[in-house]
């Protein structure tokens, strides 16, 4: 819905759709704005939701389009394939079908891997890359197995999306007694992702919900993570303004953050040139749905999108 006066409009819901991908339709959000779109990549088991605060809090003054990665929130499920260029090529196939290009591409946690794949692969349609708390991991320890590591990262998510909850109201409840979500940083915005995050089923004759993210392709984009020459390939190629936003804290307040000083100086290697924020008092979810992280990821993404169409997107070196 758009609200409007003689000289403003407001953006106050976003529209809904369904459009193709490589091979598989995507849901998506729209929120209206002006001039060039804005193209949200959400995480590993996120939905176009993500961006609902941010989209609020930009009011009007970017448009965002959102999708729903294969295998997560109302996008198809198939079997495979998956990864980073999958995903890539999905948001591609989508951009070109609505005709937008040189766009700003901001991805939050895997999203941001998603989108330096999509600059890698597709830089006619990339005019910039925000990378929200993601984008990059060093490289494991000497003598640590990956496979194990795999296996340790993926249980427990992996067990959350084969779980099933007596209703939404249930299911938000139990992440608002997460210690990630602090009573005072929940809100509306945090309320619509995770009803949207789940999908009915029946269960032993009763109707239940359960995650709608696919456990296979959750299995396949975590292992991706551990690719690091792929990784950093993508990121060397960048020949776009980059910005990478970290949140202060990792998954809980007070929590070690993802990106601690000690791997910056890795991470800047890679992209010379790259701006950087840290956004204080935020963990690695409110940085997106946080009242605070969302105004300020907001701002930045108008600024940043509108000194790259000043620039003509200069080449990043």
């Amino acid at each position: 819905m758009i609200r409007t006066t003689q000289n403003t409009f407001k953006v106050t819901s976003e529209a809904r759709g369904v459009i193709s991908g490589d091979g598989v339709e995507l849901s998506f959000g729209y929120w209206l704005g002006r001039g060039k779109s804005v193209i949200g990549i959400h995480g590993l088991t996120a939905s176009y939701l993500n961006f609902i605060g941010i989209a609020e809090r930009l009011n009007g003054r970017r448009p965002l389009f959102a999708l729903d990665l294969r295998g997560r929130g109302n996008s198809d499920k198939p079997e495979a394939p998956y990864g980073m260029a999958q995903h890539a090529k999905d948001v591609a196939a989508a951009m070109k079908t609505l005709g937008l290009e040189r766009c700003v591409i901001v991805g939050h946690s895997m999203g941001a891997f998603v989108a330096t794949a999509l600059a890698a692969q597709n830089p006619e349609l990339v005019g910039g890359v925000i990378m929200i708390d993601g984008g990059y991991v060093p490289d494991l320890p000497v003598g640590v197995d990956p496979d194990q590591m795999l296996d340790a990262t993926l249980a427990h998510r992996i067990g959350q999306l084969r779980q099933t909850y007596e209703s939404r109201e249930c299911y938000r409840d139990f992440w608002r007694n997460q210690p990630s979500f602090s009573q005072e940083e929940w809100n509306p915005w945090f309320e619509s992702f995770f009803d949207y995050e789940v999908g009915d089923v029946e269960e032993n004759g009763s109707m239940r919900v359960k995650p709608k993210a696919s456990d296979a392709g959750v299995r396949v984009d975590v292992a991706e993570a551990f690719k690091t020459d792929e990784i950093t390939g993508r990121l060397k190629s960048l020949r776009v303004p980059t910005m990478l936003l970290r949140a202060e804290y990792g998954m809980v307040s007070g929590q070690p953050p993802f990106f601690p000083d000690a791997v910056m100086d890795a991470f800047r290697k890679n992209v010379p040139g790259m701006k950087e924020e840290v956004l204080s008092g935020t963990t690695h979810y409110t940085i997106v749905l946080g009242e605070s992280g969302a105004s300020r990821v907001a701002d930045l993404i108008s600024e940043f999108a509108d000194s790259c169409e000043e620039s003509g997107s200069s080449v990043t070196v």
